[in-house]
């Protein structure tokens, strides 16, 4: 994979997300305020929140882009799962402050929304859709946990409009009816996304901290690959296989078994040739090989 083209793709869609959340934002924050619409209000900030998010996103994968050096010889691919932390956290704070908003609201008195309030949530939900579809994709494709996080971010959004549209129709059916306590619906739908933001926040950061902590790939993931390494020739057992994560790319380490009685020169040669192997994969960043003499009965672990 051609990493010059994975950087553009993958600024694009941080691009995408933090134009397309400042509009969202100031249109819903501009109607929930009109409309007296503590939901759409909540949804606002939310959206503000996924700018900051893209942000971050858009540091993230150009750190992330910087070659190895001295310092980091392994690369800075980690940079995106950093980002895709601050994201979650983010997520996180927006959620607890936007339950705090909410909670507020049963004590004090409310007004009923106004009909546009709806637009402007259904609005947002079509965009945030097309939006969550398009960074996951790309996300997807280029290997990048932190646009995947941000994508995730933008369905968030979608819950929450979906639960804002819920709580400002009851509301403004409990007005138009008479039923008081119908009213605070638009609270409650904003207590409701909170929930889910929390929720969501939790659940993402979770899996970049995971990713983080030099997490090696399940048995299930490397069957391929230790099948190119045994079938290079003069490979005897693979003893070891580790392929751990590092951001977008796998850097794997192996010991390799080889004839004891060959030259030092061969070994090499065939571990050059496990090497380049491996390389051939999209995702594989570096390879490091030990080579071992092969001993008969020995398990790779």
């Amino acid at each position: 994979m051609d990493e010059e083209i994975r950087y553009q793709k993958v600024k694009m869609g941080a691009w995408v997300g933090i134009i397309g959340n400042i509009i969202l934002a100031i249109i819903k924050g501009v109607v929930g305020f009109l409309s007296n619409s503590r939901a759409l209000i909540a949804d606002a900030v939310h959206s503000a929140s996924d700018v900051v998010g893209s942000v971050a996103v858009l540091i993230g994968v150009r750190a992330a882009k910087m070659p190895p050096d001295r310092d980091h010889p392994y690369g800075h691919g980690k940079a995106e799962s950093i980002a895709a932390i601050i994201v979650a956290v983010l997520l996180f704070i927006v959620g607890v402050e936007i339950a705090i908003d909410a909670i507020k609201a049963f004590t004090e008195p409310i007004a009923v929304p106004k009909v546009i309030a709806i637009y402007a949530v259904i609005f947002s939900i079509v965009v945030k859709e097309i939006m969550f579809r398009y960074k996951y994709h790309l996300g997807k494709k280029y290997r990048s946990e932190a646009l995947i996080t941000d994508a995730w971010h933008h369905r968030s959004d979608v819950f929450s409009s979906i639960a804002a549209l819920l709580g400002i129709g009851g509301s403004i059916i409990g007005g138009a009816v008479g039923i008081p306590w119908l009213v605070y619906a638009d609270p409650v739908a904003g207590l409701f996304v909170s929930i889910l933001i929390v929720k969501m926040a939790w659940s993402l950061g979770s899996q970049s901290i995971h990713n983080t902590l030099d997490h090696v790939l399940h048995e299930e993931d490397t069957v391929e690959m230790k099948k190119a390494v045994t079938s290079v020739e003069g490979v005897l057992n693979l003893d070891e296989f580790l392929a751990r994560e590092h951001g977008h790319y796998v850097i794997i380490d192996l010991k390799i078994a080889v004839d004891p009685d060959i030259t030092v020169k061969e070994g090499h040669a065939i571990g050059k040739a496990v090497k380049t192997r491996l390389l051939e994969e999209n995702h594989v960043h570096d390879v490091l090989v030990h080579i071992n003499p092969y001993e008969k009965n020995k398990e790779v672990t």
